[in-house]
């Protein structure tokens, strides 16, 4: 008997180790005995069904992309609209400061190993640092890593609605947020962007929808696809029909302040003292590495009204692949700091220009002036191609 053996017998009470060699005896054959003592029912021939959850997800973008296998036509330059990866083409790169503080990350092999599934203490402490402010403050413990900002979508999703609820997602939308509630037989109810006013929520829509197994609004601003970005009153008008409801709110920022020139962007939990807010964020966007993979949950509570269930959910569900990528959160503390302002204006601006080439061309309407996703999505397209299919 090896040393091992030996020890874990002596750990082991003796009521477990009876339990333990009561237990083998359901198997017959090497094979588990799922039925007891009645004889081993076999199958006539293997079938493994997928689990419901497989069944219950698809998600349109990825089976599209995925699986595409077309062939332009040689005789015309393809116009590539692409999807909202801004690294597919090569014209856009993230700053060198944050390649390099990856790479010293790495010559360290301080960061090989696990670390906590919420995240570096450092590097949640650096996120904190950076987003907080007077009207919604942040500490370390109220930031939760996930795989990209995707990941804690998931994470919030996951810990607010039970199956048989429902939660409320905007019309145009992002498809994802159908992907992973209706994985998990959560509802989702659609309520409706109006696009005579800039893509605002259609608020007495938004109200018509809910009812008791409501367990959340989600709000995405900037907008993906629409691009809109919400002005501050109209944010504050969301907030009042949130605290009238008592309903929280996911609201994904993922290209928070990737906005162009003339117009604001503002954090949907600087706004109130009295909502409850989860806020998605991420690196992938705005330093334009959406394959490094790390996003984050903000934990803006209000009241204890995460406290006592919320914030152990969100943990324990983070325990289910135990964080993203330990380089990149390792990292985080330097790619903050060492990022400099004029790279994040010299992005907008180019996205800005090219815009300006692309979109002008095509509409006309004052409501479309706000567009950075679409924009991002559309870099490839020379203006003298659009001038072209226009005339």
């Amino acid at each position: 008997m090896s040393r091992f053996s030996i020890t874990l017998q002596k750990k082991i009470p003796r009521l477990a180790l009876v339990t333990m060699a009561s237990s083998s005896s359901s198997y017959v054959n090497g094979n588990r005995n799922c039925h007891g003592d009645n004889p081993q029912v076999k199958r006539a021939k293997w079938v493994v069904p997928s689990s419901r959850m497989a069944k219950n997800t698809h998600n349109p973008i990825r089976q599209i992309v995925d699986n595409m296998k077309i062939e332009p036509n040689p005789e015309k330059k393809m116009i590539a609209l692409s999807i909202g990866d801004p690294t597919v083409f090569g014209n856009l790169e993230p700053p060198r400061e944050i390649e390099e503080a990856v790479i010293d990350c790495i010559h360290t092999r301080k960061y090989n190993g696990y670390a906590p599934s919420i995240g570096y203490e450092s590097a949640r402490a650096a996120i904190a640092k950076y987003y907080t402010c007077p009207e919604a403050p942040l500490e370390a413990k109220d930031v939760i890593f996930g795989s990209g900002c995707s990941g804690a979508l998931d994470l919030c999703i996951s810990v607010l609605a039970n199956p048989g609820q429902n939660i409320l997602v905007p019309r145009p939308g992002f498809s994802l947020y159908k992907t992973l509630a209706e994985s998990i037989g959560v509802e989702i109810r659609h309520y409706n962007l109006l696009p005579e006013r800039g893509w605002e929520i259609d608020l007495d829509h938004l109200q018509s929808l809910v009812n008791e197994d409501t367990a959340a609004i989600v709000v995405n601003n900037p907008s993906n696809p629409c691009g809109s970005v919400f002005t501050k009153e109209h944010i504050q008008d969301i907030l009042q029909v949130a605290e009238r409801l008592r309903m929280p709110i996911v609201a994904d920022e993922i290209y928070a302040d990737m906005v162009f020139s003339g117009h604001s962007f503002h954090f949907m939990a600087s706004l109130t003292t009295e909502v409850p807010i989860l806020s998605c964020g991420g690196i992938a966007k705005r330093y334009i590495v959406p394959g490094w993979r790390l996003g984050w949950v903000l934990i803006n509570d209000r009241h204890g009204a995460f406290e006592a269930e919320v914030r152990t959910g969100l943990q324990r569900l983070s325990q289910r692949i135990l964080g993203p990528n330990t380089l990149i959160q390792a990292a985080m503390p330097r790619i903050l700091e060492d990022t400099p302002q004029s790279f994040y204006e010299e992005i907008m601006a180019h996205v800005q220009v090219r815009r300006a080439d692309t979109l002008l061309a095509f509409f006309s309407s004052s409501s479309y002036a706000r567009i950075p996703h679409v924009a991002i999505a559309l870099l490839n397209l020379q203006s003298d191609q659009l001038e072209k299919k226009v005339n």
